[in-house]
């Protein structure tokens, strides 16, 4: 009780240290505009320290305040338990991109950090929050990072939509993962989420490249692969491909402007099975060919992918039968032709 009551008092008086800092530099922004205008980026995490430093004499937090910048997080440190990020904005608004959600950099030891925000655009202005407090959502430059808004209401940080406090999910062993499965729960039709689970080994293309400079054989393979993934593609929905087209541009760094025409190209086909012949479309004609290949790609994919981009639980051996009615309850959309039978007949047989 006697640690809590004491670690009570000593927040409350670090509080008061960054509230006369943050009225010290709003006082000097009038007197002394553009020296204060100019102090973007680490500028000013030097200015706030210097001005930490002299507000932290005489007060128990003096001898106690690092400034150490450059790769960590936070930019300032104090009694190795509060630290303070600094950041800045010439776009006139409180919202800008914060640090990243991994927190690999941050300073062992350092639980409660303070948000210090310079906005550093006529009337230049500033402000000071605890960090949590206005950390919105997340985005991604190179890495998932969280995005923050001084003005956030309380209640509507990205940590109550998740319901996890922050303090809860920066200590987990991979707050990445459980970042992106909120994310993926909470997909709407024609979205998906391209950045990875810090844990895969699996890096997406640094470079883009247009369908058409692919050779034969990529193209058909990212073909079997998009067979395998989307079984909706041999379904009747205007959107079918509209997945497989976010797959490739953000898993593949393919870009295609025609991905329809690549499945459906060449119009119907006669196909004979059981001496009945259907009038297939391509699309279903090209899957039949490709079957083989179909199934030894299936068994080399993880299985968790297969899961995440089919929406249901899988046992190891359940891949290639789930595919198969999968993707024959599409095919039903578009053909009368019997697609299950003969994949259970053809597999059952071989």
């Amino acid at each position: 009780m006697l640690i809590s009551t004491n670690r009570e008092a000593e927040t409350k008086e670090f509080e008061g240290l960054l509230e006369r800092m943050v009225l010290e530099l709003k006082t000097q922004a009038v007197g002394d505009y553009e020296t204060i205008k100019s102090l973007h980026g680490s500028k000013l995490e030097r200015y706030a320290y210097e001005i930490l430093l002299e507000q932290s004499r005489s007060t128990n937090f003096e001898g106690s305040i690092e400034l150490v910048s450059g790769q960590f997080f936070p930019d300032i440190i104090a009694k190795r338990f509060y630290g303070v990020e600094v950041k800045t904005s010439k776009s006139g608004t409180w919202r800008t991109i914060g640090s990243s959600v991994a927190e690999g950099t941050r300073i062992k030891d350092i639980e409660r950090i303070y948000l210090l925000f310079g906005k550093l655009t006529s009337p230049i202005d500033f402000r000071c929050r605890l960090y949590q407090e206005c950390l919105s959502n997340v985005a991604v430059t190179h890495s998932p990072r969280y995005t923050i808004d001084m003005d956030l209401p309380m209640g509507e940080t990205f940590f109550d939509k998740l319901n996890i406090p922050y303090d809860v999910l920066r200590k987990q062993e991979s707050p990445l993962d459980t970042v992106i499965s909120y994310f993926r729960n909470n997909l709407k039709p024609g979205e998906t989420t391209w950045w990875l689970s810090s844990n895969s080994s699996k890096a997406t293309n640094a470079i883009v490249r247009l369908w058409s400079s692919l050779d034969r054989k990529e193209a058909e393979n990212l073909k079997i692969k998009g067979f395998c993934l989307f079984p909706e593609l041999l379904g009747r929905s205007q959107h079918k491909f509209h997945r497989m087209l976010l797959w490739l541009s953000t898993e593949e760094g393919v870009v295609v402007g025609n991905l329809r025409d690549q499945f459906t190209a060449g119009g119907k086909e006669l196909f004979e099975y059981k001496s009945q012949e259907y009038k297939i479309p391509q699309i279903l004609y090209r899957l039949i060919l490709h079957l083989e290949a179909i199934s030894k790609s299936l068994n080399s994919m993880d299985i968790t992918l297969l899961e995440e981009y089919w929406g249901t639980t899988l046992g190891e051996n359940d891949r290639f039968e789930m595919w198969s009615e999968l993707v024959s309850r599409s095919a039903s959309e578009i053909s009368d032709f019997p697609l299950l039978s003969y994949i259970l007949e053809k597999y059952q047989s071989d």
